[in-house]
């Protein structure tokens, strides 16, 4: 058996890692384990492919091979190129003699089975089990495109880090698939493992005399037009002003790592104006990693799945700014950041008015979010959840008024659910299938 495992970034390697270390799939014994890596950037010839990355010779001793899947399609690119129906069979031909895969059988692990690189891959692999895996918070929301029977029929299981303990996530679900928990345990050693160079150059990096006590995180929400370069950055100074309000003095900005290169200037003039002693990381070094090595007394950030390890794995206190704004602005309504958006902002403290430095209280959070992931849900993709459409209706009719901000009125209106607009008959006489149903009935 062959079990050829995909990763395009290194916390999705880590994340593979600790399941096959937590012995989520099966022995190493008769086993021959492939680790393909891929640079989905939009220039990846000149990113650091992840098998290059400081800490990858932690993971390295999981796998038998490492290959490039960049290098095996050259000069097409990972998140624009698949195979031909018709020729599916000659590249699956191709990839086993590049890397002498004989006539073994071969599994398959991978992420975001509905885009390149991992839909290529299925293609080509027609007849392998896949098993899907999800390192973030979208794994809470429902399947994004739709899937042919014929991939979706060969998917084992969503495995999934259990970072809101008891939620249980949405995607593929309406073709059957399970999820599977990869133990908190284990990708904690994995990150710490990984994290070990990271922590050395933190050392070198960061002041002895006053280390920093709040960590805020970056995401790249410009570079995916949720909102301009100009209201990220003043997000940022929004978060160091929270974290000043707070009582810290010494603060870290952790960039994301595929964000553009533009921000600190205005953060910069803002710690001088509030006295407050700046660090800014662009280094790359896991976001975890800062965690284990600081122990910071907040995070603070958007909605980044990075609040929910520091709460779930690390138990540090984390606090949400401006949820509200992207909330108001994320389009369209199926958009897959919705549910990671909508989990922050329900589940996390806003740091610019509640109380901070209190650890996330986990126990009993399923409780609470569970109605309102599967009525957003619903409302993102509900021809493929018909099932959930009576709880829904029954949620938002009691629930509704303090849960608007997650759904929009002409969304319910669509979907004929609690909160819509009435109808018009003049309305519906004029909607183009309204007419081109009448046209048909009338032929």
């Amino acid at each position: 058996m062959i079990q050829m495992f995909f990763s395009a970034t290194q916390y999705a390697a880590a994340t593979v890692t600790a399941a096959i270390r937590a012995g989520l799939f099966g022995p190493r014994e008769g086993v021959r384990r492939i680790l393909v890596v891929s640079n989905t950037a939009a220039v990846p010839e000149v990113g650091t492919p992840l098998d290059r990355m400081p800490g990858f010779e932690r993971l390295r001793p999981e796998f038998d091979q490492v290959r490039s899947w960049n290098e095996f399609i050259s000069p097409h690119h990972p998140a624009g190129w698949s195979p031909r129906a018709q020729d599916a069979q000659l590249w699956e031909k191709a990839v086993r003699l590049a890397w002498d895969l004989g006539d073994e059988p071969v599994e398959i692990a991978c992420e975001s089975i509905q885009a390149n690189p991992s839909r290529a891959i299925a293609d080509i692999f027609a007849d392998s089990p896949i098993h899907v895996y999800a390192d973030g918070l979208m794994s809470y929301g429902p399947t994004r495109n739709r899937i042919p029977h014929g991939m979706s029929s060969r998917i084992a299981r969503v495995l999934h880090l259990d970072l809101v303990p008891g939620l249980r996530p949405m995607l593929l679900s309406e073709y059957g698939v399970q999820p599977e928990a990869v133990p908190n345990e284990a990708i904690v050693d994995v990150l710490a493992q990984l994290g070990e160079s990271g922590a050395g150059l933190l050392a070198e990096r960061l002041p002895a005399d006053h280390p920093p006590t709040a960590v805020l995180l970056g995401q790249y929400l410009s570079a995916i037009d949720l909102i301009s370069q100009d209201e990220e950055e003043a997000l940022h100074v929004r978060m160091l002003r929270a974290a000043a309000r707070a009582g810290h003095e010494d603060v870290l900005f952790k960039p994301h790592p595929s964000a553009p290169a533009v921000y600190g200037e205005s953060l910069e003039t803002a710690a001088a104006e509030l006295g407050v002693r700046l660090t800014v990381l662009n280094e790359p070094v896991l976001a975890e990693t800062v965690f284990a090595y600081l122990r910071p007394k907040l995070v603070i950030g958007c909605f980044s799945t990075a609040l929910m390890t520091a709460a779930a794995f690390y138990g540090l206190p984390v606090a949400r700014v401006g949820t509200a704004l992207l909330l108001d602005r994320i389009t369209p309504y199926e958009n897959s950041n919705r549910v990671p958006l909508t989990v922050i902002d329900a589940a996390l403290p806003d740091a610019e008015g509640a109380p901070l430095g209190e650890p996330l209280e986990l126990a009993g959070i399923a409780e609470k979010l569970t109605p309102l992931v599967r009525a957003v849900g619903y409302c993102m993709q509900s021809r493929k959840h018909h099932a959930l459409r009576g709880e829904v209706v029954a949620w938002l009719g009691v629930h509704l008024a303090d849960h608007e901000r997650y759904f929009k009125r002409r969304r319910l209106t669509s979907l004929r659910l609690p909160g819509g607009a009435p109808v018009r008959a003049e309305a519906l006489r004029r909607h183009p299938v309204v007419r081109r149903a009448v046209r048909r009935l009338r032929a």
